[in-house]
């Protein structure tokens, strides 16, 4: 499942047609990631991209075959990464048609559900820009126990179940 550092590189630039890419290592094997969205997959020196019902056809016409995952316990067949055909392995401008239905696919994907990204985005910003500070009666005070709570003012702890003999 490991891919080798050269692997990547030349993996990053035949996808470098549809702009800045990135690998993430994961699993043993990397994520190839562009606009935010994962769209390729390394695994063990093979490229495989992002399909969907749209653009599934597109590999499947042409003969490529669907990435499997062969874990301890499960072999994950029916996946929808496929490896672009061979000849679209020697440059980027034959890589450049395959790579863009990944990262379509990818695109498509998020949009459907929803979000903007992978990273979560921010709560908005308090006016200032700074962080709710917390009231003067809270900050640098201990705790005290409250009347009804379970500590005692005393610090003494109630017991659980029964008293035992002394």
């Amino acid at each position: 499942m490991a891919n080798s550092p050269d692997f990547v590189t030349h993996a990053l630039e035949l996808l470098s047609g549809v702009g800045p890419v990135e690998a993430r290592a994961m699993f043993g094997g990397h994520g190839v990631y562009a606009r935010g969205v994962m769209f390729g997959l390394l695994d063990d020196d093979e490229l495989f991209l992002k399909t969907d019902d749209a653009s599934r056809p597109r590999f499947v016409e042409a003969g490529c075959r669907s990435w499997v995952y062969i874990g301890p316990t499960q072999k994950m067949e029916n996946t929808s990464y496929y490896r672009p055909p061979d000849e679209a392995h020697e440059e980027p401008e034959a890589m450049l048609e395959w790579a863009e239905l990944g990262l379509a696919a990818a695109l498509r994907l998020r949009a459907a559900k929803g979000t903007p990204g992978k990273r979560k985005a921010k709560p908005a910003a308090r006016p200032g820009g700074a962080r709710a500070a917390k009231p003067a009666s809270v900050r640098g005070k201990r705790r005290t126990s409250k009347p009804g709570s379970r500590v005692p003012k005393s610090g003494a702890r109630r017991s659980r179940g029964r008293a035992r003999p002394r």
